[in-house]
């Protein structure tokens, strides 16, 4: 057995196959959902149930953190954006036009997540333009939270279906279930019984 067979079943590199990938996949957006804005969300809870001292902590921990994150954005937005497409750009080449599984399944949990992001940043300015306290507050943060949840479940549901189809394809490794255009590229790089390429 070969150093890279031995390697492939420790690590299991068949990602949707591998409970471990889907333990991550639920606890990321779990933790996506809780935490909003780097605030946990029964915070929110609690202060549009008990008011006064509870409000005020949730002010203070939202300002702190969207300060924090616009700061960051200001200085070095650029950079982390850069480097994100780049990342992001690299898993989906390697995923998907050379079925590295595993750039696959990092691709299905970070695309989602960046977007995620991208929509807090926004409701970071916003609140911070606002100077949104009280009520206006807890419901920009709630429908933080919302679209983050549906963006998770939506990812959740395309993830799945494509694990679905991944493990199907490695387990029987039928023709039906590779990709559209595989087949004719794959063909046509077969030899013919003479040796030479097909024609």
């Amino acid at each position: 057995m070969s150093w890279y067979q031995t390697l492939n079943e420790v690590l299991d590199l068949r990602s949707f196959s591998n409970l471990w990938f889907w333990i991550a996949l639920a606890v990321m957006w779990s933790s996506a959902s809780h935490w909003v804005l780097g605030v946990p969300f029964d915070m929110v809870i609690r202060a549009a149930r008990n008011g006064e001292q509870a409000q005020i902590d949730l002010e203070d921990m939202a300002r702190i953190n969207i300060n924090r994150q616009l700061y960051i954005a200001d200085v070095s937005g650029l950079w982390i954006l850069g480097f994100a497409c780049f990342l992001l750009t690299s898993m989906m080449i390697l995923g998907f036009s050379y079925d590295l599984q595993i750039a696959q399944a990092l691709f299905c949990l970070a695309f989602p997540m960046a977007i995620v992001r991208i929509l807090a940043l926004r409701t970071a300015r916003c609140i911070h333009a606002e100077e949104a306290t009280g009520a206006l507050l807890r419901k920009r943060l709630s429908r933080q939270r919302l679209w983050t949840q549906v963006i998770g479940m939506i990812s959740i549901f395309i993830t799945s279906m494509w694990g679905i189809y991944s493990s199907l394809s490695d387990r029987f490794n039928e023709d039906h279930f590779k990709p559209l255009g595989y087949n004719i590229f794959h063909d046509a790089e077969q030899p013919d019984h003479h040796g030479g390429g097909r024609t």
